[in-house]
C-alpha cells in the first residue's frame, strides 16, 4: 500500500546545486589576484559593481514598483563623498566608503519625502530631475574641481596599499565583496517579513493594503536601503577610477540606462535576473565594443527582442519552463510517496 505525504520547503535540488557551484566559483574568484591579469581583474571588478547596481535597481523597480531613472544621483553622490571624506576629513578610503553609504541613506530621506509625492511616470521623471540637481550642485563646488572634476591625491591612493599590485588586488576584493553583500542583502531582505510584504505589494497593492501592510513605509525603507548601498557602490567605482567629474559621476547612460538594460534582459523581479543580465551585457560589450554606434544599436535590438519574446526576461523564461529557482524565496510543496502496509 502506498501512502502520500507532503513536505513544505523553500529549498530545492537546483538551489542546493547552485549553492555548491556558487561556493566553488566564489573561491576561484577570491583567488583571482593570484591567477588573473590586471586587465581581467579590472573587467571583473567592473562586472561586480554593475551587478550590485542592477540588483539594487531590480529591488526597487521589480519588487517595490519604484521605477527610477535617477539612481545615478546616488552613484555620483557616493563617489563625491569618498573624495570629500578622504581629502578634507582625512579618512582612510575604506572608512570613507562606509561613510558614503551612511550619508547616502541620510540624503535619501528628504529626497524620498519629496519624490514620493509623485506617481508613475512622474516619479521616474522626478528621480531624473533630482539627479540633475545633484550634478549641477557638485559642479559648483570648486574645492572638488567644479565642472572639470578632481583626482585623488597620491598620498591617499598610497594609503590603500604600498604597491600598485596590492592596491589593484584590494580594489578587486572590494568590488567582489560589494556584489556579494548586495546580492545577499537583497535575498535575505526578500525572505524576511518585510520582503513578504514587498512581494504582496508587487502582486496586488490594493490587496496588500487591505491586509494592513503599510505600503508607504515599506517602499520608503526600500528606497533608503537602496540609496545607501548604491552610494557605497558609487564610492567603490570612483575609488577604482581615482578621478571624478560631474558628468562621469552622474551619467544617466552609464549608471542607469545600462543597469535597466541588464535587469530587463535578465529578468525583472527575480534575484537571478540581474546576474544573468550582467553576464550577457558584458559579453555583448566586450564582443561588440569595437563597432562604435552599432554596439548601442545591437543592445537596443536585443532589449526589444527580449521584451517581445520573453517579457519576464531570460531568467523568467528559463524559470517558467524548467521550474528552476536558484535563490528560493517562496515555499514549495513536495509530494513524498512511501510504501506501507
Amino acid at each position: 500500500m502506498t501512502t502520500s505525504q507532503y513536505s513544505v520547503s523553500r529549498s530545492s535540488n537546483a538551489a542546493r546545486m547552485a549553492t555548491v557551484f556558487g561556493v566553488i566559483a566564489l573561491i576561484i574568484l577570491i583567488a583571482a589576484p593570484y591567477w588573473a591579469g590586471r586587465a581581467d581583474m579590472r573587467l571583473m571588478s567592473e562586472l561586480f559593481l554593475y551587478l550590485a547596481l542592477a540588483s539594487l535597481w531590480n529591488l526597487m523597480a521589480g519588487y517595490a514598483g519604484l521605477v527610477s531613472v535617477g539612481q545615478q544621483a546616488y552613484v555620483g553622490f557616493g563617489g563625491y563623498m569618498l573624495f570629500a571624506a578622504t581629502i578634507f576629513l582625512g579618512l582612510h578610503p575604506m572608512a570613507a566608503v562606509a561613510a558614503a553609504a551612511l550619508l547616502g541613506a541620510l540624503i535619501a530621506v528628504p529626497v524620498a519625502l519629496l519624490i514620493f509625492r509623485l506617481r508613475g511616470a512622474y516619479f521616474a521623471i522626478g528621480t531624473w530631475v533630482m539627479a540633475e540637481v545633484f550634478r549641477l550642485s557638485f559642479s559648483q563646488i570648486s574645492a572638488l574641481g567644479g565642472g572639470s572634476g578632481t583626482s585623488l591625491p597620491v598620498g591617499i591612493v598610497r594609503s590603500i596599499a604600498a604597491s600598485r599590485q596590492s592596491r589593484e588586488a584590494i580594489s578587486y576584493w572590494l568590488a567582489l565583496g560589494a556584489a556579494i553583500i548586495v546580492v545577499l542583502a537583497v535575498y535575505l531582505f526578500l525572505r524576511s517579513r518585510r520582503g513578504l510584504a514587498l512581494t504582496a505589494i508587487r502582486d496586488n497593492e490594493l490587496a496588500a493594503q487591505s491586509l494592513g501592510i503599510d505600503i508607504w513605509r515599506t517602499k520608503f525603507l526600500v528606497y533608503i536601503v537602496t540609496a545607501a548601498l548604491t552610494a557605497m557602490t558609487g564610492a567603490l567605482i570612483f575609488l577604482q577610477k581615482l578621478r571624478i567629474s560631474p558628468d562621469a559621476a552622474f551619467s544617466v547612460n552609464d549608471w542607469t540606462a545600462f543597469v535597466i538594460f541588464i535587469v530587463v534582459i535578465g529578468g525583472i523581479g527575480t534575484v537571478e535576473g540581474p546576474i544573468i543580465g550582467t553576464l550577457i551585457f558584458f559579453a555583448l560589450r566586450e564582443t561588440l565594443a569595437d563597432l562604435g554606434t552599432i554596439y548601442l544599436m545591437v543592445l537596443g535590438a536585443v532589449a526589444i527582442i527580449v521584451m517581445l519574446k520573453a517579457p519576464k526576461g531570460l531568467w523568467g523564461l528559463i524559470r517558467d519552463r524548467f521550474d528552476l529557482q536558484l535563490f528560493p524565496l517562496g515555499y514549495r510543496v513536495k509530494k513524498d510517496d512511501k510504501e506501507g502496509t
